[in-house]
């Protein structure tokens, strides 16, 4: 909307904006503050007394009278131009109407108000442009076809298309044609279809790939894309990549639908917080999207971490805080936060997650990083991990017994941190936060952080879409994070490292194929197979300890018209063949081939020593193959006990902590001794074991075992207690 405007020599103009309605006191609200339009419009000057007003992605709401103000440094000098520039927003919509009551023709007219600018419009038969005509338009009806019409430049704006003769044409209607959603959440994208023939397949794909794709199917999608029976698709765990146009086509026996007719376009944005000055000592913080949220939502602010209840808008005012950070969330979505920032400065209590959700393997070892700040003048006096919290307490995750031996801290400087989980369990799966306190503050408890997902993995068979052919595709419960690149094996051999996706016309049933990520090639996913080869363990990583015995639970499968002619273990090679572990140096008398050889392969290995840790591997050769299992992890630990201190002061704690170098089991149980005698009461399911206010009866050797491996304790360590009087110097040691 264009305008001028003039005032009179001497007077300075102080401030110009556009506006459609008044707050409460009457005073005209700018269109940049109204969330109405925020993000929406723009000012444009050409020269000093240009007043032109840009409003993108219009809505029907948008019709208004639209005024133009500006305000002087002169005592009554205001001014509105009157009576503004009146704006109706309109959709289009295809009419049809009878040519002549004796002719088969119709009249189609792409119906609106009268548009500015006399515009040339645009026809579509069945999606596919016929001609550049201005309405109405002629056509002589069949019962098959659909028509829609759009005004030229501005192609992407369509009408639904109608059908001019029977109502089972071909066409789909979209529900939406934009969507803005968040980042991290789910949106549903829908549309309504007709066809005159008999569909044979559906399905949605993007219009920017350069063949259309079964999102179902699309490696990029994996578990994320889901399609319903009403013809819509749901997509989770929205990414800012996924921002495109989709498209819902359906084939028939003759003809197809969806390729060049506009579809939905979806937008993902995350959330920021912007800060703007205001009055003075005052900030003004709006939660800013890329984009206009679809269904108007309530917006929740949080003041370090705190969620603030009183404060439900786009925008929030507070008073300027040197150590206060803010940020926001939308109502329902409250787990997808933006970012905290600080009002004044950059010193302000915060912790930043570099992730806000992870998917990782199990078994595999994963990273959960963050970076917090606080004003200078605080002193940090602890910093912990935790995901349990229960009225504000918090358990610090490196004494937690589920965790024992599983959780490193990393730092790298002062304002970051990170936890690192190895050996990745299915029950991991949950929300990890950092907490930090200083000598006047704490953070930490109720403010979002990193949810982590723990998958494993599967082989699914589909049929593909050729026929004769099969796809199997590698699958996980979430999409695992970083893009990898994924692994394939047949038979046991690896045959191509390529996306989750495998198709082939010579699949064999008697074939097993498996799945793995590269850089994890140790956790394969269990092997698919009708009558195939395959070695399944119930383990692929076992943890056990030194001079115990442990069991590598192993079956597997062959075509019953091969004959086995030799199964055997191994973990290595010897020139082309493996070695059977049997006939290996070492191991005799020290490993036993349990089950029946056709088809239970267990494993038993007595008398563990440290240097047993290996990959362990079944083969078997029949009439007609070779088939070698993927490997089974055995680490081989003993334990050991850690004191701090070693050497104290009557009235002084002592911690114990009992450790292996990996985990044996969860919930692991431990016994304490003393000289070599159990202490009393002191079995406990915690690793850590502390001596509270020690005194010279507490001097000995300590030692710990795993609960059911008594017979296998740690070494001990010797505890010196200090006896002093009356603050003098130690007059007598007791060792």
């Amino acid at each position: 909307m264009s305008c001028s405007y003039t005032y009179p020599s001497g007077y300075i103009v102080t401030s110009t904006f556009w506006f459609t309605k008044n707050d409460a006191e009457g005073n005209p609200v700018s269109l940049s503050d109204d969330a109405d339009y925020k993000a929406r419009v723009t000012y444009h000057k050409d020269n000093k007394n240009d007043c032109t007003l840009r409003i993108t992605d219009l809505r029907e709401s948008d019709s208004a009278t639209y005024k133009f103000r500006f305000i002087t440094d002169q005592t009554g000098g205001r001014f509105t131009g009157n009576p503004g520039v009146t704006l109706s927003v309109t959709d289009l919509q295809v009419k049809v109407t009878p040519y002549s009551v004796v002719s088969a023709w119709k009249t189609l007219t792409c119906t609106t108000c009268v548009l500015t600018d006399n515009p040339t419009y645009i026809w579509y038969k069945n999606g596919q442009i016929v001609t550049d005509n201005t309405s109405p338009y002629s056509v002589y009806p069949d019962a098959a076809d659909s028509y829609s019409c759009a005004v030229k430049s501005n192609e992407d704006l369509h009408t639904p298309a109608v059908c001019v003769q029977d109502q089972s044409c071909n066409r789909v209607t979209y529900i939406d044609k934009s969507i803005c959603a968040l980042k991290g959440s789910s949106v549903d994208i829908s549309c309504t279809y007709s066809s005159y023939h008999p569909i044979k397949t559906t399905f949605w794909f993007r219009s920017d790939k350069s063949v259309p794709e079964d999102l179902t199917r699309d490696p990029e999608y994996a578990g994320r894309a889901l399609e319903s029976l009403h013809s819509t698709l749901r997509i989770t765990d929205l990414r800012e990549s996924d921002s495109a146009e989709y498209k819902f086509r359906f084939n028939t026996q003759i003809s197809g639908w969806g390729y060049s007719f506009p579809g939905t376009i979806l937008s993902v944005t995350d959330l920021q917080v912007k800060v703007t000055p205001a009055a003075e000592g005052q900030k003004t913080l709006t939660c800013s999207t890329t984009c206009t949220l679809t269904d108007n939502p309530t917006y929740i602010w949080y003041r370090n971490g705190q969620r603030l209840d009183e404060s439900t808008s786009l925008q929030y005012s507070v008073n300027n805080s040197y150590s206060d950070s803010y940020s926001c969330a939308v109502k329902s979505h409250e787990d997808i936060q933006a970012p905290a920032v600080c009002v004044v400065g950059e010193s302000c209590m915060n912790v930043t997650y570099t992730h806000q959700s992870i998917c990782a393997l199990k078994g595999s070892t994963v990273d959960i990083s963050c970076f917090y700040t606080h004003p200078s003048w605080h002193n940090v006096t602890e910093v912990s991990w935790f995901n349990k919290w229960e009225s504000g307490v918090t358990k610090d995750l490196s004494l937690n017994p589920e965790y024992a031996d599983r959780v490193e801290y990393h730092r790298q400087t002062e304002k970051d941190s990170t936890l690192r989980i190895t050996d990745l369990r299915e029950s991991d799966s949950t929300e990890y936060k950092f907490k930090f306190t200083t000598d006047e503050a704490r953070w930490g408890s109720s403010f979002p952080g990193t949810t982590l997902t723990v998958t494993d993995l599967q082989v699914k068979v589909t049929p593909a879409t050729e026929a004769g052919k099969r796809t199997l595709t590698c699958i996980t419960t979430c999409t695992l994070t970083d893009n990898p690149t994924y692994i394939w094996y047949k038979n046991g051999h690896k045959v191509k490292e390529d996306t989750s996706r495998l198709d082939s016309d010579s699949f064999s049933d008697a074939d097993s194929y498996s799945c793995a990520v590269k850089g994890y090639e140790n956790i394969f996913s269990p092997a698919v197979c009708q009558k195939c080869w395959s070695v399944t363990y119930t383990h692929q990583r076992i943890c056990a300890l030194k001079g115990s015995t442990v069991d590598i639970s192993c079956s597997y499968t062959h075509p019953s018209y091969h004959e086995i002619k030799q199964a055997f273990w191994f973990t290595k090679w010897s020139g082309r063949d493996p070695e059977d572990l049997s006939s290996v140096p070492g191991y005799e008398g020290h490993i036993e081939y349990l089950g029946d050889k056709e088809s239970d392969c267990t494993l038993r290995i007595t008398d563990l020593r440290l240097n047993d840790s290996a990959g362990f591997r079944f083969r078997f050769i029949t009439s007609g193959e070779k088939f070698s299992g993927s490997p089974v992890s055995l680490t081989v630990t003993d334990v050991v006990l850690e004191m701090d201190p070693t050497s104290v002061s009557e009235r002084e704690n002592v911690t114990l902590r009992c450790r292996t170098k990996c985990t044996l089991v969860s919930n692991t149980a431990y016994s304490w001794y003393k000289n070599r005698q159990p202490i009393p009461n002191s079995n406990t399911s915690s690793p850590v074991y502390i001596l509270f206010s020690v005194s010279s009866e507490d001097t000995g050797r300590y030692s710990c075992a795993v609960e059911g491996h008594e017979d296998l304790p740690s070494a001990e360590e010797t505890l010196t207690v200090r006896c002093e009087y009356m603050g003098f110097k130690p007059l007598v040691n007791y060792t």
